[in-house]
């Protein structure tokens, strides 16, 4: 494969301005990148899980083992396991490698998050947050919201706290950067800092006054994003849990918040939010609105709005090292991605090739016109069509590993990938709900009846024509 024609110097601007691709398979509702960046998992409503080769836009692979919609995606550290949650109450990790289960873990309400262990094998999830230790039949410990131990032991005070910690409920957890703590959001806006070892809570703080939906990390770990029911997008500074113990008490924990991002005219809630590669854009999809925002956090300004295609968009994700964005649609669930469109680079095309601004006299080479026999050509272009190429193997180029010293997992190449569904298999039957098209409805247009009703004209015309054969 040719190097990359964009030429990385050119790249001066650190987000996308224009929309540039559209990705359909299915009906997509949520999308994650690996740590790498080189695939695009997408979640669909049908419970498959589809994964895109970036540089290609093609579908590498397709996971199938949920009957419902998938609420989540997580890659592990190197890209070859990915962890997903249903509705169908279930959470399963798959192995890339050749698509098989791991592991399939059910549960008593359908999972709407779950998050691997940056470094272990534990997950959490929530509604009500769950702990799995590294073990060969792993308990799994319900975390519900209490407040952080410390010396107060009056017997009033403690049966106070614990009637206002059963009215929480806890409604989003992530795990820190080495993951040795969880951060969760509950329902009355508090953000909890939880061992992963002890599942005691060391930090609590009120945050807003809404429910708290989303939470993000930034890359370096210390950045904390919040979205929450009252409209307002919240950026966290967080302090090195690493060092809690070492150099940082637990009561002299602080969250500052540094910015607050809100839409003061038109009072916009927003569906999705994330940071971008760097850390420091924050970017979000609106409401009701095919737009997405785009703030800078040095000065905490907006700084560009992005136009998407005319439908609502739900979640949206920042590429882990190009300043490139993707969001799916809610209504038809195609995936649109927004990047740079920036002059190519010529001179990857060979190694010799050079652009030149203005005419320059060309020196023939000796030999570079001869004229060879034609025996000889010949022969040259059998050999040729002998070597048998090589189109599954993928060469890995150095220097594209992680930053942190991790070997990447490549995803092996499967030639008997089937097309990519169509996006017509579910139809949106109202607002943010989404059901299977059924297959008296093909039958029903094709026999050219169109009242919407897929399943009476068919039987209707079978009892029909079983009348008249009996007449005959």
């Amino acid at each position: 494969m040719n190097l990359s024609l964009i030429d990385p110097f050119v790249l001066a601007q650190e987000y996308p301005d224009t929309l540039t691709e559209k990705l359909i398979s299915g009906h997509s509702t949520c999308l994650s990148f690996n740590h790498k960046g080189d695939y695009l998992a997408s979640g669909r409503a049908d419970g498959t899980v589809v994964i895109f080769d970036i540089e290609t836009n093609g579908v590498a692979r397709k996971l199938k083992g949920h009957t419902r919609q998938i609420q989540s995606l997580s890659w592990s550290r190197d890209g070859r396991y990915l962890l997903t949650s249903s509705q169908d109450w279930k959470c399963i990790l798959w192995d890339l490698k050749d698509g098989s289960r791991v592991r399939t873990v059910r549960f008593e309400a359908p999972v709407y998050i779950a998050e691997l262990h940056p470094f272990n094998q534990p997950t959490s999830t929530g509604r009500r947050l769950r702990h799995k230790t590294n073990q060969t039949n792993p308990p799994l410990r319900p975390l519900r919201p209490q407040a952080p131990s410390g010396e107060e032991v009056d017997p009033a005070v403690a049966a106070k706290q614990a009637a206002q910690d059963a009215k929480h409920s806890t409604c989003v957890t992530i795990f820190t950067a080495f993951g040795n703590h969880i951060i969760a959001g509950t329902s009355k806006g508090w953000i909890n800092i939880i061992e992963t070892q002890t599942c005691t809570t060391i930090h609590s703080m009120r945050l807003c006054n809404g429910v708290v939906i989303l939470l993000r990390l930034a890359s370096n770990g210390r950045d904390l994003l919040v979205n929450s029911s009252d409209r307002v997008i919240r950026t966290v500074i967080m302090p090195d849990l690493s060092q809690l113990g070492i150099d940082l008490e637990p009561s002299a924990i602080k969250l500052h918040v540094e910015h607050k991002f809100q839409d003061v005219v038109n009072r916009l809630s927003w569906n999705h939010v994330t940071f971008s590669s760097t850390g420091e854009f924050v970017t979000a999809t609106t409401f009701m609105n095919p737009d997405i925002y785009v703030w800078e956090r040095s000065h905490g300004s907006l700084v560009k709005i992005l136009e998407g295609p005319r439908e609502e968009l739900g979640v949206v994700e920042w590429h882990p090292g190009r300043p490139m964005v993707v969001a799916c649609g809610l209504e038809t669930g195609c995936i649109y991605t927004w990047s740079i469109v920036s002059p190519q680079k010529w001179s990857a095309l060979a190694p010799d090739f050079g652009e030149v601004e203005e005419n320059v006299e060309y020196m023939e080479a000796e030999d570079e016109f001869d004229v060879h026999p034609a025996e000889q050509v010949h022969q040259r272009r059998l050999d040729q069509e002998d070597e048998v190429p090589d189109a599954i193997t993928l060469d890995v180029v150095k220097g594209e590993g992680d930053a942190d010293g991790v070997e990447s997992f490549i995803l092996p190449v499967l030639m008997d990938i089937e097309d990519s569904d169509s996006g017509e298999e579910v139809v949106a039957v109202g607002p943010g709900t989404m059901r299977r098209r059924t297959s008296g409805a093909g039958n029903a247009n094709a026999n050219g009846n169109g009242n919407g009703d897929a399943d009476k004209p068919a039987a209707n015309s079978t009892s029909k024509g079983t009348t008249r054969s009996r007449r005959r």
